[in-house]
């Protein structure tokens, strides 16, 4: 995908005098470093001290530890699997190379490279993800919890073989600073992980390509960081990953300042990304994760390296994870809201592990876990990795003077999002908050008023995901538009205008009426927005926990509109409609389960499943993943006074 000229303007106008600025100067630096790249200093005496304490590893449950060390087998025979694509190549990999589309990147200066055009460069975020190193660390601590010398020298080979592949400034992967944050990041616990092993000081402090590398991730990301409209998620990640190195590998004489700035900025950002009441501001759960993983690991090298963090930073973290675990259904799935790539802040764990699971299990280590919480039950390698690290917080100004709730929150106000629950785990989420974060809401979705409904965990009512960003944009503007979601579309048009697949030029604004999501026996929760102008929609959802029953009432006030209702089944889910009724089926834990959706007499109904010209009737489960589901559109005319009841009545 390239972008035109009138996506640049529309970039250009939601940005900021400052921003301007800024990305000016950002260009002059670059044309710079085209003619005299920065020199990476002289060192001597370079060493590692940020071990892990002794007795660490054998603080790892075993079961943990075997899945663990089948992945890591799985990586030694060369088999991986990013974003739907399963890759062979693994053992020797080509860093360049897109196997979704058999294209390389073109191996040029940093900035001449147009990472956002498939047709010259390949699926980006393929070539991009094994280049995070993610799969290094899983081999890594492989290799710390068995000692087995195969893991090690398979990581040395291979981070021998990129650093030779990518010169600094040169290729694809030193073109988004997320990238090098992440990166770095994962060379930390890479060092730490090969502490045991005879090779570890000479891959990296004694080797002096090494610290070549090490010196100008730093570097760039000093000089380049995600300004203004796009200090979001990527901020976080290339400060965390910044700080992470700044301390654990201390060796330069910047080394100092880059780690006081980027502590700065981290604890800048952290506040500006998250509301007050624990959620991020992006509004996108995935999100949400990331930078809980980023801001733990970056806590974790600054208890190991002495350095002293704001308490601030300690609170933010706590305020997101009581968050995780007050919004996450009986199975500890939380919403599936806005943009999401699977992406992760630090990985050593094995496939079937996890991750909400093991970000609340990491909470309860290092905060304590609240009455309210729900159980975690499984085992993760992760959490006593940074519990070792991690000094304990009782006294140090932070959990034991912050008010934590007394209850499980169910209504996040500045976020506009409430929880209704009812008997036999009936999960709804209700969406009456901000479009998104920031003036270009990269990883928004045109949703206002969605709901999203469970059922002991399996997807009832379901948001259908992202599946991708770049490449694709019949699909993107899908997955992201009114119509792909559980909400009412006018005029076949979204609620939000977006101006490119991660920019919207006009967002609709929601606003919650009215949330009682546990009083006199039916919770209830009532929002509208201004998207379409002149004309407001209105919803309200009422749960009835004795009756099982979730009933939806969507209104139009102002000038008349064609109108689409849609409803998107998750993939679990077999529907047979019958004019304005759909009798839902499905399995969950070995049980048959059903339900009836009663639909709104008024509209025409009709069921869609994996169309593609246009898109209708799919889920994605993960990034580069989608399958056929159903989904159930109702089609009519909304006048002024039109109103829509849609009851989902859940069988005992």
């Amino acid at each position: 995908m390239t972008m035109s000229a009138g996506w640049y303007l529309r970039r250009l106008s939601r940005m900021g005098p400052r921003e301007v600025g800024g990305r000016a100067g950002d260009a002059v630096r670059r044309r710079r470093w085209r003619a005299a790249p920065p020199d990476c200093p002289d060192v001597t005496g370079a060493r590692f001290t940020a071990s892990l304490p002794a007795g660490t590893l054998a603080e790892v449950p075993p079961d943990a530890v075997k899945r663990l060390t089948a992945e890591a087998d799985r990586l030694m025979d060369g088999h991986a699997e990013f974003f739907g694509v399963e890759r062979d190549d693994l053992a020797d990999p080509d860093w360049s190379y897109d196997p979704k589309t058999g294209r390389r990147a073109p191996q040029v200066y940093a900035f001449d490279v147009p990472y956002r055009d498939e047709e010259a460069v390949g699926d980006i975020k393929q070539i991009w993800e094994p280049s995070r190193h993610q799969y290094l660390t899983v081999l890594a601590a492989a290799y710390a919890v068995t000692g087995d010398e195969r893991y090690a020298e398979r990581v040395a080979a291979h981070l021998r073989s990129w650093w030779a592949a990518n010169p600094p400034l040169r290729g694809v992967h030193w073109t988004s600073g997320i990238e090098l944050g992440i990166r770095l990041l994962s060379w930390v616990w890479i060092r730490r992980l090969l502490d045991g092993w005879p090779g570890a000081a000479g891959l990296f402090e004694d080797d002096p390509v090494a610290r070549r590398q090490i010196w100008h991730h730093q570097r760039w990301l000093a000089a380049f960081p995600s300004r203004g409209s796009s200090a979001n998620n990527h901020v976080i990640a290339e400060t965390a990953g910044q700080f992470a190195a700044a301390c654990a590998f201390g060796w330069f004489p910047s080394s100092a300042r880059w780690r006081t700035d980027a502590l700065r900025s981290l604890e800048r950002q952290l506040r500006a990304n998250t509301f007050g009441s624990g959620l991020n501001r992006e509004l996108a759960t995935e999100y949400h994760g990331l930078v809980l993983e980023l801001g733990l690991a970056a806590v974790a090298e600054a208890d190991a390296a002495g350095v002293p963090v704001p308490a601030s930073v300690r609170l933010v973290l706590l305020r997101m994870t009581d968050a995780l675990a007050a919004v996450v259904d009986n199975r500890l799935r939380p919403p599936r809201q806005g943009d999401a790539d699977d992406g992760h802040g630090l990985v050593v764990d094995g496939t079937g592990t996890d991750r909400w699971a093991s970000l609340l299990a990491t909470g309860d280590a290092l905060f304590g876990r609240l009455a309210w919480w729900p159980e975690v039950t499984g085992t993760d390698v992760r959490t006593p990795l940074l519990a070792a690290l991690v000094r304990p917080y009782p006294g140090n100004g932070t959990a034991a003077a912050v008010s934590r709730p007394a209850s499980r929150p169910v209504r996040f106000a500045d976020a506009g999002m409430t929880i209704l629950r009812g008997p036999e785990e009936i999960w709804c989420r209700c969406d009456g908050g901000p479009h998104g974060f920031l003036s270009i809401a990269a990883h928004a979705h045109a949703d206002a008023l969605s709901v999203e409904v469970r059922h002991d965990g399996v997807d009832v009512l379901a948001d259908p995901g992202t599946y991708c960003y770049h490449g694709q944009p019949a699909w993107r503007r899908y997955f992201r538009s009114t119509l792909g979601h559980n909400t009412l579309q006018l005029d076949g048009a979204d609620q939000s205008v977006s101006g490119g697949p991660f920019l919207w030029t006009r967002q609709a604004r929601s606003r919650v009426l009215a949330a009682d999501p546990s009083g006199d026996g039916v919770a209830r929760w009532s929002a509208e927005h201004d998207g379409y102008q002149r004309t407001v929609h209105r919803r309200r959802v009422e749960l009835t926990p004795a009756k099982r029953e979730l009933r939806i009432v969507d209104e139009v006030r102002g000038t008349g509109r064609a109108a689409r209702l849609a409803f998107h089944l998750g993939p679990a889910i077999t529907a047979e409609l019958a004019g304005n009724r759909a009798v839902l089926t499905w399995t969950g834990d070995g049980e048959d389960r059903s339900a009836v959706l009663d639909l709104p007499g008024g509209l025409s109904w009709r069921a869609h499943r994996g169309e593609s010209d246009p898109p209708l009737g799919w889920y994605s489960a993960g990034f580069g993943r989608k399958e056929p589901a159903t989904t159930l559109v109702g089609t009519g005319f909304a006048d002024g006074t039109a109103e829509f009841t849609t009851v989902l009545r859940f069988h005992g």
